[in-house]
Order: structure tokens, then sequence, then C-alpha cells
């Protein structure tokens, strides 16, 4: 499924459409190029789930979480990682444990693709706006934003 995304209203919406279907031991894998509009997708998603204030950016940190929210969310940016190991090394799967999980740069941390609970999104620059390309795993049947 291809989704138009113009402008930041359409950004907000669709996070809005994901955050209400999410469910513990979700992924959603982000991928794009540098300023296709991952940690912005991420932060529309939050903020529909109720949480007010900022979102930073996980790009140094790798790992943020909101243990607050319902369904705890892990936000995770793989984007300075150079192996797929380096994952495990900073324990993602305790991190995973009863949350959702919003993967940026999921290809470093080596792809959830194969996970049945797995929405995956490729955001790519499109004219002014952008455009995502959203499929979603086996679990996802049916509840695709």
């Amino acid at each position: 499924m291809i989704v138009d995304l113009p402008d930041l209203a359409a950004m907000e919406a669709l996070g809005a459409r994901i955050a209400a279907q999410l469910r513990e031991g979700d992924v959603v894998a982000l991928s794009g190029g540098l300023g296709a509009g991952k940690t912005t997708l991420s932060r529309a998603i939050l903020a529909a789930l109720g949480h007010e204030g900022e979102v930073p950016s996980p790009t140094f940190t790798i790992v943020e979480t909101y243990d607050h929210l319902d369904p705890a969310v892990v936000h995770a940016d793989f984007y300075r990682l150079e192996d797929p190991s380096e994952a495990e090394q900073l324990g993602l799967d305790d991190y995973r444990e009863g949350a959702v999980l919003l993967a940026e740069w999921p290809q470093n941390a080596g792809g959830f693709g194969d996970e049945a609970g797995c929405l995956q999104i490729t955001l790519e620059i499109a004219g002014k706006g952008r455009k995502a390309i959203v499929e979603g795993g086996a679990d996802w049947l049916g509840r695709m934003p």
C-alpha cells in the first residue's frame, strides 16, 4: 500500500492510524534516507498514543523508552550500528518485553521483516512531501492503518 503524505498533517494522520492499531510485541520498522521523515512519523505515533512533550531523536542515545504509554513504546534509531550483533549487546530484547518497538534504520539491526507483528514502512521524499510504502506482517492482516 502506498500512502501520499503531502504535508505534516498527513504524516500526523498516518501516525494516528498506526497508533490506533498497535499491540504489545509489534514492530514498526521505519526505513528511508536521511530526512525522509522517520523521526517525524515516530513522533506522530507517540503523540497519538498520548505522549506530551518532546520526543528526542534517539540517534545518539539509540534507545528511548516511553513506559507511561499504553502500550509501552521503545523508540530506537539504529543508524549508528555497524553490525546487527550490536542490537543484541544493547539488550534490545529486554527493552521490547511488553512493548511496541519503533525502529528507525531497522536494517542496521538485522531487520524485523520476518516477524509477524512487523509493519514495514519505507518513507521517500516525493516533491514537497513524502510517500510511505506500507507492508504488514501476518499479524497486521485486518488492521492495516
